[in-house]
């Protein structure tokens, strides 16, 4: 059983991965790290998945790496540590289905990184951001250079990172680091709405769709577009699509099995 982290379904199809370490703010620890890899290679090995909801324990959602684990470490160590990290990136990524990140608070440091990796993100009106590497000597290495230029734009990315500010949840959501801001009560329950909804559709469509953004994203338009068919081509063919067809002319629910 995992100790820095707490897994479980919320509904069908839909699995929170949640940090569970609210004693140091959820700081991201090597062990948590292994257990995040194991989790997530889990999850992308479920057929049933339909979406998952990544957050946080507490009142903080991550606070990045665990300093006080970190501190005194030789060179070799934290090189060492962060391959751990590097692998836990790749295998959040590596999820065919949409994640979700909820967050309930402070996502700084490796916790923003974590939000940027999610497919998208509602915070609680009390979340902050930030990306305060600079003020360490380092800079963000999971992706949150590249992933928050892609959000933000190249010239307010570069603000955010050299600054290290913090930002507030309504300049992460001008910043388009998160899609939505909800009263902090509210946070679960418009990601578990959003969640259920998403697990009601066509399984093998919401996949595609994913994987055709992430995918497209990097290619030229014209072979983004041919992606886009490659997929449209296959999921005609699909007994979802016919159901989804025949459940509308029926007026009825469709009942998606994904094939």
């Amino acid at each position: 059983m995992p100790e820095t982290i707490k897994l479980y379904d919320a509904a069908p199809g839909v699995a929170v991965v949640a940090f569970n370490r609210p004693e140091v703010a959820n700081a991201l620890s090597t062990q948590m790290g292994e257990e995040l890899i194991a989790a997530w290679t889990e999850l992308a090995g479920r057929a049933d998945l339909r979406c998952a909801i990544l957050t946080g324990e507490g009142r903080h959602f991550q606070a990045g790496a665990d300093l006080k684990e970190r501190n005194g470490m030789t060179d070799e160590a934290w090189a060492a540590q962060h391959k751990v990290f590097e692998a836990m990136a790749r295998a959040q990524l590596a999820v065919p289905a949409p994640i979700l990140a909820a967050v309930n608070g402070a996502a700084m440091g490796g916790g923003c990184e974590m939000t940027l990796l999610c497919d998208f993100a509602y915070a609680a009106e009390t979340a902050r951001f930030g990306l305060p590497e600079v003020t360490l000597g380092i800079m963000p290495g999971l992706g949150g250079t590249q992933l928050l230029a892609r959000s933000a734009g190249e010239r307010r990315a570069i603000e955010i990172l050299v600054s290290g500010r913090p930002l507030s949840a309504q300049e992460a959501l001008e910043a388009g680091i998160v899609n939505r801001v909800v009263p902090a009560g509210e946070l679960m329950e418009a990601a578990l709405e959003t969640a259920r909804r998403i697990a009601a559709n066509a399984p093998l469509s919401v996949r595609a769709l994913k994987r055709v953004v992430r995918q497209g994203h990097a290619l030229p338009l014209a072979e983004a577009m041919a992606l886009e068919l490659a997929h449209y081509d296959r999921l005609f063919t699909t007994a979802d699509r016919r159901e989804g067809v025949a459940s509308f002319n029926e007026k009825r629910t469709p009942q998606f099995r994904g094939k």
